[in-house]
């Protein structure tokens, strides 16, 4: 039997632990995180050994408009001369913008309207820089909102935090968390085609309409709906700035060249799912 490859694992939070079963039977994990002894925000930590792949899950810093962790990564990568088989980056549906409600594909340019997706759009273009020359295949990920038990606007709703009324709502995208994982694991196979993939459930919602499913599975009260203008005097920025881009997300291009079958196909499945595990 060969000697097991090794994947380094950029991030080692919630979606690295949910892949962790799937992946552990292929990979010695090299868990970059605090915890582990590797900052990515620190450069000189970031010493790894040999790699063969690279699961890089870690998010940017909070502010800013470019991604230094991702910089800091490949420059590690880079300086000890590690060229792994494979990249897979889990980035954001946000790198899009605001569609004005479109079902959009990968083919859609990027169009970042907030610092947060800006730094995402700019960790993606340093990736595609470093692995294009060097023939590594990169596989990117757009996600949208994950949700999970544990992963549920349910502070929100019990604050009473309001939503948009159905003629100013916008329709969000969603994906469930063990889904994500399932994908990601998926991507790192060697068979698996190198490109852009809008990693999104089949799900067509608006996210008042969202909000209304979870408060009712959890049997809490609905939000309130009101007029954007009331909405946006009452609510923090960055949650206003979630109100304001409105897409749909094509996923066939993830089923068809990844092969993905998802087992939780939308958010009615998935939140019957976690409502009998007990999210309430």
């Amino acid at each position: 039997m060969g000697q097991m490859k090794r994947l380094l694992v950029a991030g080692f939070g919630d979606i690295a632990r949910r892949a962790a079963p799937q992946l552990g039977a292929r990979f010695e994990i090299v868990r970059v995180a605090r915890r582990d002894g590797f900052d990515l925000d620190r450069a000189e930590t970031l010493v790894f050994g040999g790699v063969d792949a690279v699961l890089h899950l870690a998010p940017p810093p909070a502010s800013g408009d470019e991604d230094p962790r991702t910089a800091n990564l490949l420059a590690a990568l880079e300086s000890q001369r590690i060229l792994p088989a494979r990249v897979v980056y889990v980035s954001t549906s946000g790198v899009y913008g605001d569609c004005g409600g479109a079902r959009i594909d990968e083919a859609r340019p990027v169009s970042p309207q907030t610092a947060r997706a800006r730094r995402r759009v700019d960790a993606e273009r340093r990736l595609a820089l470093w692995c294009s020359p060097r023939s590594i295949p990169l596989v990117v990920l757009r996600v949208p909102g994950l949700y999970a038990a544990d992963r549920l606007p349910l502070d929100r709703l019990r604050a009473g935090t309001p939503a948009l009324r159905r003629e100013d709502d916008v329709f969000t995208n969603h994906l469930h968390a063990d889904d994500l994982a399932t994908i990601a694991a998926r991507a790192l196979e060697e068979d698996a085609p190198p490109g852009t993939y809008n990693a999104a459930d089949d799900s067509e919602i608006r996210m008042g309409d969202w909000l209304d499913l979870v408060a009712d599975a959890a049997r809490l009260p609905r939000p309130p709906r009101l007029p954007r203008d009331e909405v946006k005097a009452r609510v923090p920025p960055e949650l206003y700035s979630f109100m304001s881009e409105s897409r749909r997300l094509d996923n066939a291009r993830l089923k068809r060249e990844l092969g993905v079958r998802l087992r939780h196909p939308t958010v009615y499945e998935g939140l019957k799912h976690e409502h009998a595990l007990g999210i309430d």
